[in-house]
């Protein structure tokens, strides 16, 4: 005689998982992105302000690219799984590619360091 569970284990958690891992890796990742390029183009007042700045931005960034991993997941994941994890990740690539082109070199910003508004750092393949 042993304890059996009181219910099944929830799959709906494993949506909800995927969207806390992967949207918190791509916020960290785009926060990064983002807090080097405006480093390296001497973009912001100084660092302590757009550490703040990056801060409130972060938990917007999380919940914006977890949204799509729940939705992917409870909705295309239930019969495909490999496609719904596929489609997350181009979804994830091409957030972070958008943000980090928009948020982390602005266009109105006119900086003599970074030629463009790019980056030195940033590759030449990926359009920015």
């Amino acid at each position: 005689m042993g304890a059996e569970p009181s219910s099944p284990p929830s799959r709906s958690f494993s949506g909800t998982g995927f969207g806390v891992l992967f949207g918190g890796l791509t916020a960290v990742a785009i926060i990064a992105a983002i807090g080097r390029a405006w480093a390296a183009c001497d973009i912001g007042v100084n660092a302590a302000a757009n550490s703040m700045t990056l801060m409130f931005l972060a938990p917007l960034i999380w919940i914006a690219a977890a949204v799509p991993w729940v939705i992917l997941h409870r909705t295309l994941g239930k019969r495909h799984r490999s496609t719904a994890l596929a489609a997350g990740f181009v979804f994830t690539l091409w957030f972070a590619w958008f943000l980090v082109t928009w948020i982390g070199m602005p266009d109105s910003y006119p900086t003599p360091l970074c030629p463009g508004n790019v980056p030195p750092w940033w590759p030449s393949f990926i359009p920015a």
